[in-house]
């Protein structure tokens, strides 16, 4: 599944592509949720005839959530980023995760999931997507992982612990 905008940067015409050339489509539903000012045309060109359902954009977190636990794996091919919320959301519902370079996505992945290039995405997916479906035990193995990833680095606590200290430590220097 996708989660986010349907924008240039977010690059989901490339994620769709290698769906499409792919041999996933007879017996596995790609998932959008998000919706842009792409959506009209990407869904004119890419539809449920390949197994691609277009959800739109889900404002309840709770029903985003559920769609989240109900995936076995979150794919964002940005070609630019910050650090996205939407990976933060898969890893920490235990999904196995693929996202390219982007801004800090890659840093967040490190070990716990498939990171991409920027460049060649489509090529990349199309090589690593069918993986899942081969090798069901990749979606779980890389799931939990991705899971201990947040627990590890990205609990509230533990950022709210570190912004305290890095507003003591400004603090500090403009005192001295």
């Amino acid at each position: 599944m996708y989660q986010g905008r349907v924008a240039v940067e977010k690059n989901v015409e490339s994620l769709l592509k290698a769906w499409k050339l792919s041999s996933l489509k007879n017996d596995s539903r790609l998932l959008i949720v998000g919706d842009g000012h792409l959506t009209p045309n990407l869904k004119g060109n890419y539809n449920q005839d390949d197994g691609i359902i277009w959800l739109g954009a889900i404002a309840d977190e709770t029903k985003r959530i559920d769609i989240l636990r109900g995936a076995d794996v979150f794919i964002l091919p940005s070609l630019v980023e910050g650090l996205s919320l939407s990976l933060l959301e898969a890893m920490a519902c235990g999904l196995a995760c693929v996202a390219t370079d982007a801004g800090a996505d890659g840093e967040v992945l490190a070990n716990a999931g498939i990171i991409l290039s920027t460049q060649g995405v489509t090529t990349q997916l199309k090589t690593v997507l069918p993986m899942f479906s081969h090798h069901p035990e990749l979606s779980s193995l890389l799931g939990k992982k991705a899971r201990a990833r947040i627990l590890e680095k990205y609990t509230l606590h533990d950022n709210v612990t570190k912004l305290e200290k890095l507003y003591l430590s400004l603090h500090n220097r403009i005192l001295i």
